[in-house]
């Protein structure tokens, strides 16, 4: 899926309302290089793939004792 930014955007942004999870800013940033070189806030009309992603995301259990 491409995504164009916004005024404003942030990546950890766009993966949280595109995948759910911000984690996914690496595997966005492998698909897209260029990002590499943008501030961590965008500018807009950049044309972002976000790739559909291999592995699902396993939450880390919290534990509140050992």
């Amino acid at each position: 899926m491409k995504y164009r930014t916004r005024e404003n955007d942030m990546l950890d942004r766009i993966c949280l309302a595109h995948y759910g999870r911000a984690d996914a800013v690496p595997e966005v940033l492998a698909s897209n290089p260029q990002l590499a070189e943008q501030p961590p806030v965008l500018p807009a009309n950049l044309i972002i793939d976000l790739p559909t992603l291999t592995q699902p995301h396993e939450p880390t259990p919290v534990r509140l004792w050992d």
